[in-house]
């Protein structure tokens, strides 16, 4: 698997695109250990403090002219930024899902259709290979907690979901 994964974004500036959603596409489909490697015109910003808050590391290289480089990680083993602090109070997970090795947006659908189904409160446990960051303000919006991390090891991501309470 390539480690590094390259996405210009210049040609799509220069056609009068916004790269932000092709940007956090990319991120989103990062396999373990892999790093998103962005190269733009200009030094990205507000960019980098999103994905900042997603969990992600950053090294930034200017090279020649206004160009930059900035490779984005995913930070191994720390909580992902919206988790919730209070996880250590929740019930054991009831649910176990292994949604690794299936092309987006399966996983997704997979996981919200299970927390959907279960009762108020349930706590879920998935494993997936890359960080939901599509899916995560979808449960937050939805009134579920989650917590999250990226695998020490690189392995993948951890997931566990809590349901929303009935009241």
């Amino acid at each position: 698997m390539n480690r590094i994964v390259t996405l210009d974004v210049r040609p799509l500036l220069a056609s009068g695109q916004e790269p932000f959603a092709a940007v956090m596409q990319a991120a989103e489909a990062l396999g373990p250990g892999q790093t998103l490697r962005l190269i733009a015109p200009f030094r990205p910003v507000p960019l980098m403090s999103v994905l900042r808050n997603c969990g992600f590391t950053l090294a930034e290289t200017a090279l020649d002219g206004a160009l930059w480089q900035v490779d984005f990680q995913p930070a191994p083993g720390t909580l992902t930024a919206g988790s919730s602090l209070d996880a250590a109070d929740w019930p054991a997970p009831t649910r176990l899902l292994d949604l690794t090795g299936m092309e987006p947006p399966e996983p997704m659908r997979r996981l919200l259709a299970e927390v959907e189904a279960a009762p108020p409160e349930e706590v879920i446990f998935a494993l997936l290979d890359r960080e939901p960051l599509s899916l995560l303000p979808q449960l937050k919006a939805q009134g579920h907690q989650w917590v999250g991390n990226h695998a020490a090891d690189a392995s993948g991501y951890r997931l566990l979901v809590r349901r929303a309470g009935s009241g």
